[in-house]
């Protein structure tokens, strides 16, 4: 018997456990295709994958131990995975990555647990290994945004636009090592644009006097890295340095906080209460940041409605932000790894928000 978690706050036991959430499969297995599921058994690890994946599936799994099965068609696919679970009495199945067509093609021929991921919890805690790959995508990003910056100062006297700028980092992460960008880059200028804490770039012209907003990140063989700077082009006004500082404190509260043991909760608190003693809270629109992995976003995330703790292993992001149309905006993030004292940065640009 399998002992798996329930996500109602129980344990429940169970014969086998099947995982049709690809990240899941790719962290049991180490396969990256498009469609597969993977069946946990106490003696066995069972990988299924549809005939286009056959060989690549074989490759990747090797290293697991799993016995792949590859299948042409989904009915054969779906047959396979049912005979790979003959003989259990209970199969563990995480609701939340499985859609309810799903589940009710399955619970035919199963008898379906309704538990939460083990591999979701277990990947919170990163690895040696796993912490080397995010280290090279933040180091991407890093060495991509020092190449980019010059150019967003000089828009004062040569025009660039948000897209100019995200597409310039995209192309400068590859050149530096990275597979591919973590998420779509934001750069966000202006008075609107720079309120909006997410903001898909445009083609409008960064001009003198925009508060700008870059969060970029970069993907290696599967891991993400998170990294925001905020600028001011041309002189700053009395007002923008004023928010950016408050930002600049909230952000140096949240890494100070932040250490094994600590609540999600109380690290969002942490930030939170430099806007709110400032009078600004009213700015602050989001939580306090996530963990970062094989997702850009999975747990655990800081914010009011958590009941998470933070751990030794943990990769998070510390992002407190504040916003407001007309204004634009500031946000600082960098990428953190929690040891078993505090913390130690992945992200290593060091803001410069201002031009000199």
């Amino acid at each position: 018997m399998i002992r798996a978690h329930d996500p109602f706050g129980s344990a429940s036991a169970c014969d086998a456990l099947l995982f049709t959430d690809l990240v899941d499969v790719r962290w049991l297995t180490g396969f990256t295709g498009s469609n597969g599921w993977a069946v946990l058994t106490a003696h066995d690890l069972v990988l299924g994958t549809d005939g286009r994946y056959g060989d690549r599936a074989r490759a990747e799994a090797a290293s697991s131990g799993a016995t792949v099965i590859a299948e042409t068609s989904r009915v054969k696919l779906h047959h396979r995975l049912i005979g790979s679970l003959t003989g259990t009495q209970r199969v563990g199945l995480d609701p939340v990555s499985t859609s309810h067509a799903e589940w009710q093609r399955l619970a035919a021929d199963l008898t379906l647990e309704p538990v939460g991921s083990l591999v979701g919890l277990q990947r919170r805690i990163k690895d040696d290994a796993e912490i080397e790959r995010m280290t090279v995508a933040a180091r991407a990003a890093d060495a991509a945004l020092a190449e980019v910056e010059p150019a967003l100062f000089a828009s004062v006297d040569t025009p660039v636009t948000e897209a100019d700028i995200r597409t310039e980092l995209e192309y400068r992460m590859r050149l530096h090592g990275a597979d591919d960008r973590s998420y779509d880059t934001i750069v966000a200028g202006g008075p609107d644009h720079a309120a909006r804490p997410h903001h898909d770039a445009t083609n409008r012209t960064i001009v003198a006097g925009d508060t700008v907003i870059i969060d970029v990140g970069a993907l290696v063989d599967g891991y993400h890295s998170d990294m925001t700077r905020s600028y001011v082009i041309g002189e700053p006004t009395d007002e923008q340095r004023e928010i950016y500082a408050l930002v600049e404190a909230s952000h140096a509260a949240g890494i100070a906080a932040l250490r094994p043991g600590i609540s999600a909760r109380e690290l969002d608190t942490v930030c939170r209460d430099v806007f709110d003693q400032a009078g600004r809270l009213d700015w602050y629109p989001h939580g306090t940041g996530h963990g970062v992995g094989l997702q850009i976003h999975e747990s655990p995330f800081h914010s009011q409605a958590s009941d998470e703790v933070i751990a030794a292993g943990n990769v998070v992001t510390v992002e407190p932000g504040l916003y407001r149309v007309g204004f634009g905006g500031f946000r600082i993030e960098d990428l953190l790894v929690v040891t078993e004292t505090g913390s130690r940065p992945l992200t290593h640009t060091v803001p410069r928000p201002f031009p000199g």
